[in-house]
C-alpha cells in the first residue's frame, strides 16, 4: 500500500476505499487518468462489505455469489490491478478551498492538492446514545457494524440472546451474522406498523424463529454490569419486559458527513449531505461525492454504480468534456 505523504498532488484524490470510491478509482484509471489515490483511515481497504461474512455480494459486479469480504478483495484487486494507489491509515482532517487536502498519517501530517475530490465517507448506523433510550452503559450494546467487526474480524461473541431493534435491509444482514455466530435473537422490533423492508424481514419469524414486534420501541435497557432485559412500550401503550443478554441495534443510517460539515461546501441540512448538482458535483467544483454519503440506505452495488458514473464524469471535467451544467 501507498505512504500519502510522499505525494503533493496527484489527479483525483478519493476519500473512502468502500464500493464506491474503489470502483470510482478503477473507473477513472480506464478513463486514463494518471494520478488516482485512495485514502482511507482504516488498516484494511475494503469498506463496510469487509465486515459482511455472508453472501450476496457481486453477483452484477462480478457475476459471481460472493460473502463480502471476498467481494471487498475483489474491489481491492481490481483497483490495484487498474494501477490506483491506496493509501491506508491515513485519515483526512480537512477539506481545503481547491483540492487542498490536509492528512493525517502515522508518519505524520502532510498537505496533499487534489485537481478533483471524491468524498465516497459512506454512511454510520445510529448508536444507542442518539436513540435516547433510558438504562446504564454496559456489556452487550451494539450496532451491526460493531457486531460484524467483532464476529467477522475479531472472532468474538458480544451475546448469545439479543433484542433486535429494526427492520431495514442491515437488520437482516444482522440476523444473518447472528446465525452463522450461533447468536440466537428473542426477538426483533419495529417502531412502524411494518417493516421498513417487506421483504425478507416480513418472514424473519419463519426464517430465523425470531419474533416480530411491530408497533414496538425499547424505552429502556435494565442490567448492571451486563443487559439482563430491556422494557418496550407497543402501540396499545402497553410496557412489557424481555429477558434477553444485549440489545443490538440496526439501521436508522446517517451520512457520514463530518469533512463536509466541517469545511466550505454546502450541505443540505435535510439529509446532512453534500449539496451536488446533476453530475454528483459540490458546491467547490473541485470536490465530488458519491455513494452512501449521499443515499444512506444504498447496497453495496448500488454505490459500485455510482462510484463509476461519478468517476466517468470526474474524467469527462477534467478533460474538459463536461458541461457547467444539466440543461
Amino acid at each position: 500500500m501507498t505512504n500519502a505523504l510522499k505525494y503533493n498532488r496527484c489527479d483525483v484524490a478519493i476519500i473512502g476505499a468502500g464500493p464506491a470510491g474503489l470502483a470510482a478509482a478503477a473507473t477513472l484509471k480506464k478513463q486514463g487518468i494518471e494520478h488516482v489515490l485512495v485514502l482511507d483511515r482504516e488498516s484494511e481497504a475494503g469498506g463496510i462489505p469487509r465486515h459482511c461474512g455472508h453472501p450476496p455480494f457481486g453477483i452484477i459486479e462480478y457475476a459471481r455469489l460472493m460473502t463480502g469480504p471476498s467481494y471487498a478483495k475483489r474491489l481491492v484487486a481490481s483497483a490495484q490491478k487498474a494501477g490506483v494507489d491506496i493509501a491506508l491509515k491515513t485519515s483526512v482532517t480537512k477539506l481545503g478551498f481547491g483540492g487542498i487536502l490536509t492528512i493525517a498519517t502515522p508518519k505524520g501530517m502532510g498537505e496533499l492538492k487534489a485537481k478533483r475530490v471524491l468524498l465516497a465517507t459512506g454512511v454510520r448506523e445510529t448508536p444507542r446514545s442518539a436513540r435516547l433510550v433510558s438504562g446504564d452503559r454496559m456489556l452487550g450494546i451494539s450496532t451491526t457494524g460493531a457486531l460484524q467487526s467483532m464476529v467477522y474480524l475479531k472472532n468474538l461473541i458480544p451475546f448469545r440472546y439479543p433484542l433486535v431493534v429494526g427492520t431495514q435491509i442491515v437488520s437482516f444482514s444482522a440476523l444473518l451474522t447472528c446465525k452463522k455466530a450461533g447468536i440466537k435473537p428473542v426477538a426483533m422490533i419495529e417502531e412502524k406498523s411494518s417493516p421498513t423492508i417487506s421483504w425478507p424481514l416480513h418472514h424473519a419469524s419463519s426464517l430465523f424463529g425470531v419474533p416480530l414486534f411491530l408497533n414496538t420501541r425499547i424505552t429502556n435497557i435494565i442490567g448492571k454490569d451486563r443487559v439482563e432485559m430491556v422494557q418496550v412500550l407497543d402501540g396499545k401503550k402497553n410496557t412489557r419486559e424481555i429477558v434477553c443478554d444485549g440489545v443490538l441495534f440496526t439501521g436508522q443510517f446517517t451520512p457520514e458527513s463530518t469533512l463536509a460539515r466541517m469545511s466550505h461546501l454546502d450541505l443540505d441540512y435535510g439529509t446532512g449531505s453534500p449539496v451536488i448538482d446533476g453530475f454528483g458535483r459540490c458546491s467547490d467544483p473541485s470536490y465530488w461525492a458519491a455513494g452512501n454519503l449521499l443515499q444512506p440506505v444504498n447496497i453495496a452495488f448500488n454505490c459500485w454504480r455510482e462510484g463509476r458514473r461519478t468517476a466517468g464524469r470526474i474524467a469527462q471535467d477534467l478533460k474538459g468534456s463536461l458541461p457547467l451544467s444539466i440543461k
